[in-house]
């Protein structure tokens, strides 16, 4: 069976303010609380997809299973309401993203059952570590809930760029489904209808060709997905699909809509896909944490540590690969023998310096890691840690929008 089915996409209607509608990534600004406060004014009591997540910022404030239980209702509402028209197309996605660029991908469902986020050979592969002990909450939230909203995407090594560009060339002639400006200076979305299924069904079946495998990678991987963003989004509905899966029938297994994950399929050598680093901030770090840092590292590159009055450069492997299993490794094993301190993953280096000044700790400034490299280290290596790479800037992160049932009607 195909790693990819055509989905039964869900997109509010046009009654729905879609500025209003389309909201960042649950994960994102975790340290910038102000970003959360100034969204929740914009959206004020409209329909948004702000009211079907929970912000990971929210977390620490001991009102979890509120919120999950508001979600979960929120969603239901929404379903009763008839916010929804749905279409059972492959969707085209342009997003404006930094210096004008636009990052192109195409809205489809991938089979669960072909996805693994340890090192085997299945056709969808992780590419950062994945905490198990990060999945509870988010596998709360998924439980019970009708519909799945995705900020997942996932990457094609396709540098010919003849699967997604020849439909986005000939987009003019394509429905046009929405097109907004999205809040919080995220750039403008539109999207776009996909008629023919089939050419690219055919083009994603022939990445798995043994010869072209064998040519990118040195060897048959059987690869034909990375994830870029949403390991834990992904291995969460994984999870739940597993738990689900026990409970069915073969029969009914086939076509169950938990099955089928909706995500974003964006080509690894398209235009605007700027991988960039996700910065540690070390909260109330032991004196002997930088000596500790340098311990565990060696090399003939620098990396950045800084913190309020403080800016210093510590040896480091010249390969970024390197430096960031080094350094999240260290800090790991020192979270271990150190439990009150705490790790927060930033985005960008100048929200890093806020973050800084505003609550004070110790900043690690990592290095990019260059996105040709990826997929080939995933095949030949294994995965990186946690947080390795984000694909743009905070701002330019995917927003939620397009939403898929998981439940049978």
């Amino acid at each position: 069976m195909s790693t990819v089915r055509i989905p039964k996409i869900l997109i509010p209607n046009k009654k729905v303010d879609m500025q209003k509608w389309s909201t960042i990534a649950c994960d994102q600004f975790c340290a910038r609380p102000k970003y959360w406060e100034e969204l929740e004014s914009f959206v004020g009591d409209a329909p948004s997809t702000l009211r079907l997540t929970c912000p990971e910022v929210y977390l620490p404030k001991g009102d979890l299973e509120t919120r999950i239980n508001d979600v979960q209702n929120e969603m239901k509402k929404y379903l009763a309401e008839g916010l929804f028209d749905e279409y059972e197309n492959f969707v085209l996605v342009e997003r404006e993203v930094e210096n004008g660029k636009k990052r192109v991908g195409v809205m489809i469902a991938i089979d669960l059952d072909k996805y693994n986020w340890e090192r085997v050979r299945v056709p969808i592969r992780a590419t950062e570590g994945t905490l198990v002990e990060r999945l509870p909450v988010r596998i709360k939230i998924r439980k019970g809930a009708p519909i799945e909203l995705p900020h997942a995407i996932i990457l094609i090594d396709n540098p010919e760029r003849d699967i997604i560009e020849p439909i986005y060339a000939k987009k003019d002639t394509l429905q046009k489904l929405y097109d907004f400006e999205l809040n919080m200076g995220g750039g403008r979305v539109s999207g776009y209808k996909i008629e023919d299924s089939k050419f690219v069904l055919d083009k994603l079946a022939a990445l798995l060709d043994a010869d072209v495998q064998i040519k990118k990678y040195g060897v048959d991987a059987g690869i034909q997905f990375a994830v870029g963003d949403g390991n834990h989004s992904i291995a969460t509905a994984k999870v739940m699909w597993e738990e689900l899966k026990s409970t069915l029938s073969e029969v009914e297994r086939e076509n169950h809509p938990s099955r089928y994950m909706l995500v974003e399929m964006v080509n690894l050598y398209g235009e605007g896909m700027d991988f960039k680093p996700i910065h540690r901030l070390i909260y109330n770090p032991t004196p002997d944490f930088i000596v500790g840092l340098k311990a565990a590292l060696s090399g003939e590159g620098k990396l950045k540590v800084v913190s309020k009055d403080r800016v210093e450069y510590i040896d480091c492997p010249i390969k970024a690969s390197l430096t960031i299993s080094g350094v999240q490794g260290y800090i790991e094993s020192y979270l271990k023998q150190h439990p009150e301190v705490e790790v927060e993953y930033v985005h960008n280096e100048s929200h890093l310096m806020e973050a800084l000044m505003e609550c004070g700790g110790l900043g690690i400034v990592l290095p990019d890691f260059p996105n040709n490299e990826l997929v080939n280290f995933v095949v030949n290596v294994g995965n990186l840690p946690k947080k390795a790479f984000s694909i743009g800037e905070p701002e330019h992160k995917r927003y939620y929008l397009e939403c898929k049932s998981i439940i049978n009607n």
